[in-house]
């Protein structure tokens, strides 16, 4: 007999159903099912991916849910016992149907949550067509009155139901897994149907897919309540039958009931939804009666006149020609407009814009109607890499904003197309390698150590899974064969690796449609955002419209920046700065990028000073490369960059296309081009071909290699390409150069990308190099949260010999402002002060001038707002110091002054004549003197204060000693340059200690560890907190030695060994120089072909000066013997730059 399951839960009732979606329907092809349902917990995440993997097996999807019905009222959302919500499986007859769903579950979030997304009985009664109902489990309505011996209600809600969907479409649910309270509640339901006539269905509450998946779905269910599986879980199945199971299995469970079997098949005859894919949905920009296409080609000829001249050269009106039609053939006209339009009302209220990102940089049109701000033709961008007429797909602008602004732009969308047809969309934290080992290894009660020493041997590297780690660590491997503890846990965690695992907001999509969306999708609701349940993948896939507003901060500090610079030089543009400036390059080429948008890691540090940029082009490839798979190709790079007479080309054809990349491929659109130049291709073909290499589509790129290599014919004969051999390239190259794209085409970047963010990274560079202070009080506003960015740009900014100055009253604003080449605190970073009080401050200055006494302040500013806590803290963090310079004085009278300006106040304001006033004498309020405070108070109250150290630091009495003893800083640890379990010592102060209680009654703390390049996190075990609580509670400098710990979820921390108080002798003691004098040379090893020609030319040059050789393979330093001393001259520094490359040569006097 035939069967349909029709109460199934996927992955996506999260952390409840074990169903992976291909798995599921996988499974159910084999039992010779023919259709299945999908049901899950008050969501619809996952039907289109359902829908299409169904379909694509030949299996019928029946679209549905499992709903959450409030007792009453949807909108009741108090504590009503037990029964807070009740279960109701809801299933799609018909597309009437799925819209009624879609409305029912998104109401369900944005009307009903109370703990789940709830609906009620008046919303179903409303959205009830195209439906078809079942009573559900034994958390459904009916089975719960039945429970509860309520007879006469469940029949009589049965018959409510029945009325509402129709008699042939409520059915009463049996289930049978064997647990007694279903027995009970079976036979209720088999009278009911006997007094009623109502039909009954049978389901199997399907959770996992098969029998011995239940273990596996303990776990989940252990990972979802935080418990582990050795204790009791209130949410545990109490058998294991929930399994896809059988149609002879269901037929033996139900052979009483054949008539509950078979109307599984009739309700899946019933339910025929189907989905429209690629029909676009755009809404309708509103231009009046105007041709829409001829409004947008107007647009753009304009920006075009207005971009290359009146007389522009043909190669630009041909291209823009060329994409006007493909964007109107293709029905993507309003697209572009929706997007200029939002884009324009940013520019034109001074919210900042990137200049691109993504393939949109590669459109000349966007180009032309201002959405992008670099010329594809330039810099050899491919329209095709975008929109290509040759693959039906959406086109996809992704936009750059201010940080701070890109809200407004969004409002303005929202306020245009209406709230009801703009959404952000859904996005899925999944269960990704390591967190998998964590997560199951807290949910079976393996300790924390052995899940920890798992989960670290799994790299970090991007789309890592525990199967690649096993087959790329034999350490892993090891541990997985002969640990019988540790080869169930990896085990359990293949199972759930990759499974959805949360719900969350994507930080930048929002998807725009021409109706309501919630007539296209469900909507839920996020952390009080209304998001779409579907992907953008989904979406996509719909034909909806999808972008990404994103928020760059470094936008937001380029037009500060740019702010400062134009109130002492009005004409600044940062349009129009030179692209080619020398000084900016030459600091980029030593490394000096601190502060610089992308370029800012040691790594990226270090391909800089050996490559020496002198272009946008140059950035462009060392963005492009800089990732895991084409980092290798780096040395040959810079080689060939520095010696352009090694570069060969397999064909001279590869010539005119590797040549700006010095024979390498680096960007998806060279592939392109090397399929067309060579093999005849269009951009449109081969950028298909591109991605099927991408994604490694092995049948595709054999049928394409033999088309590249000999060309392709239609049936008619006629040449659809002539392929590389008509093109004069021999077989052999032409196999070598197919197998070269196909091997580096899973890692070729995407150049319209890295050229957009190369003009953001350079234009960062040149204000840092150019207007370092206005750059750095720009940069440091946007990180204002941050206390380790603003330690580090603090050092940044002395090595230049820019002074931070501390806040002050009569010099600062709310943010960081540049002051006379140096940079001014804001207000903004000191505590209990308003952004109102801090408006009033800055207001009342500039309209009365300065304040001249702590009194004067009082008067001027007092208001109900400004109180004795803002007043302390301006005085701790010496914002008063140009008033009185001594703190303590200001605090000492800082009560009297508060009370004499309220007097003052209130008298003005009850009209009373002033006594001393009538008199002509001053009512300045006179201070009592007293002494200064000592230093290291008066940093511990400037740290009380903003947080951090503003004068000082209590560090910088003992800097010689520290570097003495060899310590590393937390700037260090946090970029990740020590590895998990190196044993590290660092000097600072302990900030914050707290101390819990663990579940086995030990004691745990966690501090902060401050020293001058920030602070990093400290985790005290009992047997350190025991011996060095004391120390760590007394906010002395402290030498910390303790293990780097390495998590992939959190920043790296310290777990402490050993602490020891910096002794009171240590302070002023000068440092030792941490490198004798002598020329350094970093080689790969002394095998190297370099080798033999260093030394050649130290033998030229002998000397006294020693040679001290680094070889990079090993990690060894070598000392030259006398024979190749050296007598240090800039012409043999010369000469051993030409070989090794200036970053590997040292030489210290």
């Amino acid at each position: 007999m035939e069967f349909t399951h029709l109460h199934v839960h996927t992955e996506y009732s999260l952390l409840d159903g074990c169903c992976r979606i291909k798995e599921l329907i996988d499974r159910a092809a084999e039992l010779g099912q023919k259709s299945i349902a999908i049901t899950d917990h008050g969501v619809m995440y996952g039907v289109i991916d359902f829908y299409k993997y169904a379909i694509s097996r030949g299996i019928k999807p029946i679209i549905g849910c499992e709903v959450y019905v409030a007792p009453k009222s949807r909108f009741d959302k108090q504590k009503t016992g037990e029964n807070k919500y009740h279960h109701l499986i809801l299933l799609c007859k018909n597309n009437e149907g799925y819209k009624n769903l879609i409305k029912l579950v998104s109401m369900g979030f944005t009307e009903g949550f109370y703990a789940k997304p709830r609906i009620d009985k008046e919303i179903l009664e409303k959205y009830s067509g195209g439906l078809i109902a079942l009573s559900a489990c034994l958390a459904g309505e009916i089975p719960r009155l039945l429970t509860n011996g309520e007879y006469e209600k469940a029949k009589e809600t049965a018959l409510w139901f029945s009325r509402v969907f129709g008699k042939d479409n409520y059915y009463l649910e049996m289930q049978d897994h064997g647990i007694e309270e279903q027995k009970r509640v079976n036979a209720g339901l088999v009278r009911i149907s006997g007094e009623t006539g109502l039909p009954l269905v049978a389901t199997n509450d399907v959770h996992y897919i098969d029998h011995d998946d239940f273990k596996i779905h303990k776990v989940l269910l252990c990972i979802q309540t935080g418990s582990r599986i050795t204790e009791e879980n209130a949410l545990e199945f109490k058998t294991n039958e929930f399994y896809l199971k059988s149609a002879k299995e269901m037929e033996s469970l139900f052979a009483s009931y054949p008539e509950a079997l078979s109307n599984t098949v009739k309700i899946a005859e019933k339910c025929n939804v189907t989905f429209e894919f690629g029909k676009v949905k755009l809404p309708r920009f509103d231009i009046g009666d105007r041709d829409h296409f001829q409004y947008f080609k107007e647009k753009c000829l304009a920006g075009m006149e207005r971009i290359y001249g009146k007389n522009p050269d043909k190669a630009v009106t041909e291209r823009l020609s060329y994409e006007l039609g493909v964007i109107n053939r293709m029905g993507y006209v309003d697209y572009y407009l929706i997007v200029a339009d939002f884009v324009n009302y940013a520019k034109t209220h001074g919210i900042p814009v990137g200049p691109g990102r993504g393939s949109g940089a590669a459109s000349l049109a966007a180009y032309c109607i201002g959405i992008t701000g670099i010329d594809p033709l330039k810099y050899d961008l491919y329209f095709e890499r975008f929109l290509n007429p040759e693959r039906v797909s959406m086109p996809d602008f992704d936009i750059d904003f201010c940080y701070v602004n890109r809200q407004k732009v969004i409002d303005y969308v929202i306020e245009k197309y209406g709230s009801d047809h703009v959404s952000q969309i859904v996005t899925f934290g999944t269960m990704a390698a390591r967190a998998a080992i964590r997560d199951v290894g807290r949910a079976l009660d393996i300790p924390y150590n052995v899940c920890d020493k798992v989960a670290k041997l799994i790299p970090q590297a991007l789309n890592m899974t525990i199967e690649r780690a096993l087959k790329g660590s034999k350490e892993l491997r090891d541990l997985y064969e002969n640990d019988a503890q540790i080869n169930g846990l990896i085990n359990t965690a293949l199972r759930l690796e990759g499974m959805p695992r949360h719900a969350s907001t994507h930080a930048a999509g929002v998807v725009i449609s021409d109706k309501p969306i919630a007539e296209y999708v469900p909507l839920a609701v996020n952390d009080g955002a209304v998001v779409t349940q579907y992907t953008m993948t989904a979406l996509e896939e719909l034909g909806l419209l999808k972008m990404d507003f994103l928020g760059l901060r470094n936008l937001t500090v380029i037009a500060d920046t740019q702010r400062y610079i134009k109130k002492n030089n009005p004409e600044f543009d940062i349009e129009k700065i030179p692209l080619d400036d020398k000084a900016t390059y030459e600091m980029m080429g030593k490394g000096l990028t601190d502060g610089v948008f992308q370029f800012e890691s040691d790594g990226m540090k270090n391909v800089l000073r050996g490559f020496h940029p002198e272009s946008i082009e140059d950035l462009t490839a060392i963005l492009s490369l800089y990732r895991p798979g084409p980092m290798d190709s780096i040395p040959k790079y810079i080689h060939n960059r520095h010696h352009p007479e090694d570069v060969t080309y397999p064909t001279p054809l590869l010539k005119p296309i590797l040549s700006v990349t010095y024979g390498c491929i680096v960007y998806q659109e060279q592939v392109m081009q090397i399929f067309r130049t060579l093999a005849g291709y269009t951009l449109g073909r081969a950028d298909i071909v591109r991605r099927a290499m991408a994604k490694k589509k092995h049948d595709v790129m054999e049928r394409e290699r033999q088309f590249f290599i000999h060309g392709e014919r239609d049936k008619n004969g006629n040449v659809i390409c002539k392929g590389a051999v008509a093109n004069g390239v021999d077989e052999e190259t032409a196999q070598k150069i197919f197998n070269d794209m196909q091997s580096f085409s899973s890692y070729a970047f995407n150049k319209a990308h890295a050229a957009a963010y190369s003009f953001v990274a350079y234009r960062t560079a040149y204000l840092k190099r150019h207007y370092p202070a206005e750059y750095f009080a720009s940069l440091m506003t946007s990180m204002m949260d941050s206390a380790s960015k603003i330690a580090l740009y603090t050092a940044e900014c002395k090595k230049n010999g820019i002074k931070i100055l501390p806040p002050s009253v009569n010099a600062s604003g709310a943010d960081f402002t540049p002051d006379g080449g140096n940079i001014r605190f804001g207000l903004n970073a000191v505590k209990n002060l308003g952004a109102g009080v801090i408006e009033r401050l800055v207001r009342e200055r500039e309209e009365n001038g300065n304040y001249t006494s702590l009194y004067d302040f009082c008067l001027r500013n007092h208001s109900r707002e400004f109180n004795r806590k803002a007043l302390e803290g301006l005085i701790k963090s010496g914002a008063m110091d140009c008033l009185c310079n001594n703190r303590r004085m200001l605090l000492y009278n800082a009560e009297g002054v508060l009370t004499a300006a309220d007097n003052e106040k209130r008298f003005s304001s009850d009209g009373q004549l002033n006594l001393f006033d009538e008199m002509g004498e001053s009512t300045e309020y006179k201070m009592l003197e007293t002494e200064e405070m000592p230093r290291e108070m008066l940093l511990a109250f400037e740290k009380e204060a903003t947080g951090l150290y503003l004068t000082g630091n209590p560090l910088d009495e003992y800097e010689g000693y520290l570097s003495n003893k060899g310590i590393v800083t937390s700037a260090d640890i946090n970029a990740r340059k020590y590895p998990d379990g190196k044993r590290v010592t660092l000097g600072g102060t302990v900030e914050g200690l707290k101390v819990r209680q663990l579940k086995n009654n030990s004691l745990m703390g966690m501090a902060q560890l401050e020293d001058t390049s920030g602070s990093v996190t400290l985790t005290v075990f009992a047997a350190a907190l025991a011996q060095f609580k004391p120390l760590l509670d007394s906010h002395k400098p402290l030498v910390i030695t303790g293990r780097v710990s390495e998590r992939e979820d959190r920043d790296p921390e310290l777990v402490l060994e050993q602490a020891e108080e910096i002794p009171e002798s240590a302070k002023n003691q000068k440092a030792k120089p941490k490198y004798k004098s002598g020329l350094y040379l970093k080689i790969k090893n002394t095998d190297c072909p370099e080798f033999s020609a260093v030394k050649n030319i130290l033998s030229k040059y002998h000397g006294k000066t020693g040679v001290i050789i680094y070889c990079t393979e090993t990690g060894k330093k070598l000392e030259a013997p006398e024979s190749l001393k050296i007598t240090p001259k800039q012409s043999l520094f010369d000469g051993l730059y030409r070989i090794l490359g200036e970053q590997n040569v040292k030489f210290i006097k």
